[in-house]
């Protein structure tokens, strides 16, 4: 109970001084959006470049590693977002399928458990201008196919992933 307290806290006292805003923008039986906002603390141009940086804001609990360091991106067509595993073995998580330097990047996979799932989605990142010295990173997450469970569980878990994700973008340079 006590843990729920300082859950609480953090949301109503920390929150907005994040200035983070999410959610579950849609869910039904054929799949979910959910989209995630940061604002960050530099150029659009700095932005972007973190953002093909993985490796730097990705959370390795959220890796089959459980490196960080194994993750790439590369922003070239058909790329790829891929990590490297032990003996030679790998996890193609995404493949790059738009990229509108310094604006937006979109991928196209089933991330996590997803993939296993084989449903179809589209991450979006888009950057947008916004306060000066500040960018406005947007990710939105449109997850389509079919789960025996439904979508409701697992898009308020990709939401909380995707939203933990983008904060570690935002905090950490």
């Amino acid at each position: 109970m006590r843990r729920g307290v300082y859950v609480f806290l953090f949301v109503i006292v920390l929150g907005p001084a994040m200035n983070v805003s999410a959610a579950v923008v849609a869910s039904g039986a054929g799949g979910f959006v959910v989209r995630e906002e940061v604002d960050y603390h530099g150029s659009a141009d700095a932005a972007w470049q973190r953002l093909g940086r993985l490796q730097d804001w990705w959370d390795a609990e959220h890796t089959y590693s459980h490196n960080a360091a194994n993750l790439s991106l590369t922003l070239v067509p058909g790329g790829c977002w891929c990590e490297k595993l032990a003996n030679d073995g790998f996890v193609r998580h995404m493949d790059v399928i738009y990229v509108q330097a310094p604006v937006r990047l979109r991928l196209s996979g089933g991330l996590g458990p997803l993939q296993a799932m084989g449903v179809s989605g589209a991450l979006t990142f888009t950057l947008i201008a916004g306060e000066p010295g500040t960018t406005k990173v947007r990710a939105e997450y449109a997850v389509s196919g079919f789960s025996a469970d439904g979508f409701a569980k697992i898009a308020d878990g990709v939401d909380a992933v995707l939203g933990e994700q983008l904060q570690r973008f935002a905090a950490t340079h």
